[in-house]
């Protein structure tokens, strides 16, 4: 499974008795993306599928540990990194969502169901003088690390520039990330740190 989907209202929903059942059957967990992709990833293997993993078939896309262009966060900005975690996990436990933005110890926006791009938008119209906001994305706790992993590609570089952030952390091992290389020269182009840390320090 991979790909944005836009979840559409109850009000758009024509079912059939199959879906109609399936839907009665997963109640509350179709509330949060998480419970919802479980429930049908739950549905598919019933009826005989195998779901795996995109990092076990393409396990580079994983995001290895470290800083992936030549900018460094200054020291601001890694107390941010580690505030962001810290809200972007409890953020996940709720199943709402994956990153938030934070700038100076202040976390300025939480991700929702409108998306990595939408955070972006909304953050960058709250941000104040000085070191620059910083978005941080990570897996939710109870993740199925088949589905919807986080994921972050040149599109988010240039969306976080043009927001005028300071930079991206994501969470190691457990986010992809599409064209590590080319992200990296973006970054560097564009003067935002890019890195990938365990997010437990």
């Amino acid at each position: 499974m991979a790909g944005g989907i836009r979840r559409p209202s109850l009000t758009e929903l024509v079912p059939d008795l199959y879906t109609l059942r399936f839907l009665a059957g997963i109640g509350r967990q179709a509330l949060g993306d998480d419970g919802l992709l479980r429930a049908i990833t739950g549905l598919f293997e019933r009826e005989g599928f195998h779901v795996i993993g995109i990092q076990d078939l393409v396990p580079s896309l994983l995001a290895p540990q470290g800083r992936f262009g030549a900018i460094t966060p200054t020291g601001q900005q890694l107390a941010d990194i580690r505030t962001g975690f810290r809200a972007a996990r409890m953020l996940g436990a709720l199943d709402i969502g994956q990153s938030v933005v934070v700038q100076q110890g202040i976390v300025l926006a939480v991700e929702a169901a409108e998306g990595t791009d939408a955070l972006i938008g909304r953050a960058a119209a709250l941000a104040k003088p000085g070191s620059g906001a910083v978005m941080v994305k990570c897996a939710k706790p109870q993740q199925d690390a088949r589905l919807d992993l986080p994921t972050i590609g040149v599109n988010t570089i240039r969306a976080a520039a043009q927001a005028g952030f300071a930079g991206i952390a994501v969470e190691a091992g457990r986010t992809l990330v599409i064209d590590l290389a080319t992200i990296a020269r973006e970054a560097d182009k564009a003067g935002l740190f890019v890195m990938a840390d365990a997010g437990d320090g």
